[in-house]
């Protein structure tokens, strides 16, 4: 692999300014893209309580505030600037909370409180034994048939994939992304009491939105 570095937490400059970054390598079609995604795909309502682990600068927790008022959305992180700038950026919305806090530790706080969990192009930066941790975790926190969504890679034969996607694997993305592309999601998901309930994919079959309902 390209970068040796395997790591989820996303720090400095590329984490003060992850979605003007995201925005400007997809020429402003990212943003257009995960909100058709959030508000068309997902099944969050008025008075939901969503998680979202992996916050980022809070994107996607303003999308949905609006959506679920009088519920709240908590976004969870443990980078400090990614934190920084998510208060920053959520700042005036009165049912957003910002918290560092590590989703492989202990969520027992918040048993049964939420809706939904929302993952987005974070998952494959966990070893496969964290994604079960976090998958428990998942369980834990949400109320009887609660949503877990996950947008991130699809699952594919990697020496069949586009050379631009295999550039963007190599040279940008931990080790663990590549592993990724191999990983059972859906049995792996099953061995943690969620059931596969929805598959969507994008830009020719190279990520994917699943859905996953608590069982």
């Amino acid at each position: 692999m390209g970068n040796p570095k395997v790591s989820v937490v996303i720090t400095g400059f590329e984490a003060r300014f992850y979605d003007e970054i995201l925005d400007l390598v997809t020429l402003f079609q990212y943003g257009r893209f995960i909100r058709r995604i959030l508000l068309e795909e997902t099944e969050v309502r008025r008075g939901y309580n969503i998680a979202e682990l992996g916050v980022g600068n809070g994107r996607n927790a303003r999308i949905l505030a609006p959506v679920v008022d009088p519920g709240i959305v908590v976004g969870f992180d443990i980078s400090e600037d990614m934190l920084k700038r998510a208060r920053e950026k959520t700042r005036g919305y009165g049912n957003i909370r910002i918290e560092k806090r590590d989703i492989r530790d202990d969520m027992g706080d918040y048993e049964d409180f939420f809706h939904a969990a929302l993952m987005v192009l974070a998952f494959h930066g966990f070893t496969p034994e964290h994604r079960g941790v976090i998958f428990d975790n998942v369980r834990r926190i949400l109320k009887p048939g609660g949503k877990f969504y996950i947008f991130d890679y699809n699952q594919m034969d990697y020496s069949r994939a586009p050379f631009y996607f295999k550039l963007l694997i190599d040279k940008f993305e931990c080790p663990l992304a590549e592993e990724f592309l191999s990983y059972d999601l859906p049995g792996e998901a099953r061995k943690h009491g969620f059931a596969m309930t929805k598959k969507r994919t994008y830009v020719k079959d190279l990520f994917q939105y699943a859905e996953f309902t608590k069982v």
